[in-house]
């Protein structure tokens, strides 16, 4: 008489190939998003290209990745066109609605091909002429926000998330060095209490 598992193993073991398909998927997934990070490292690229070669890349990576989970768990490609083109128009919608975002994402390509600053560049927005504005180091930029992490006064070492498309609305200052120090007389910039002295 053959060898047959007992029922309640038999279900449990049709969920073993799959679910090794999906670790296996993950593994090579992990593994090529690891390998194209070392690659882009070793590059000349400049900070704020290898930022998005590396964020296009791992979204790339992780989507084939999802599209083949989805498949090995058996959804058609009828159902994941169908689940795609909705997004998209639900999508579109939002972001035809949402018309700041889709300025800040142009306005960050601007930055990129205009090469305006880069990533570790210290630079001030300023409000209208001389008057001192926002002003920091460039941490990272993204589709829609520039990091900045303040270098002076009561706030330094806090970090600023600043719109892309203000960039192109105020005056930019830019140093490639180290930034200068601000004038004690400039207004909004009062000295610290310890510094005065009786």
């Amino acid at each position: 008489m053959p060898f047959t598992l007992p029922a309640w193993m038999q279900d449990w073991s049709a969920l073993g190939p799959p679910t090794l398909k999906i670790l296996l998927i993950l593994v090579i997934a992990q593994l090529l998003r690891w390998v194209s990070r070392r690659l882009i490292a070793r590059t000349a690229l400049p900070p704020n290209v290898r930022i998005a070669v590396r964020r296009l890349i791992s979204f790339a990576v992780f989507s084939a990745a999802s599209l083949m989970i989805l498949d090995v768990a058996g959804v058609s490609a009828t159902v994941l066109w169908t689940a795609f083109t909705s997004f998209a128009a639900v999508g579109a919608v939002a972001f035809f609605a949402a018309w700041s975002v889709l300025s800040n994402i142009f306005c960050s390509f601007l930055i990129l091909t205009t090469r305006a600053f880069r990533v570790g560049d210290l630079v001030e927005l300023l409000e209208n002429g001389e008057k001192p504005g926002l002003r920091g180091r460039v941490l990272d930029v993204n589709l829609i926000y520039t990091t900045l992490q303040e270098t002076d006064g009561q706030a330094a070492g806090t970090v600023l998330q600043i719109p892309n498309s203000l960039f192109f609305q105020r005056t930019l200052r830019r140093w490639r060095g180290a930034m200068p120090p601000l004038p004690a007389e400039l207004p909004g910039r009062a000295e610290p209490a310890g510094d005065k002295t009786a």
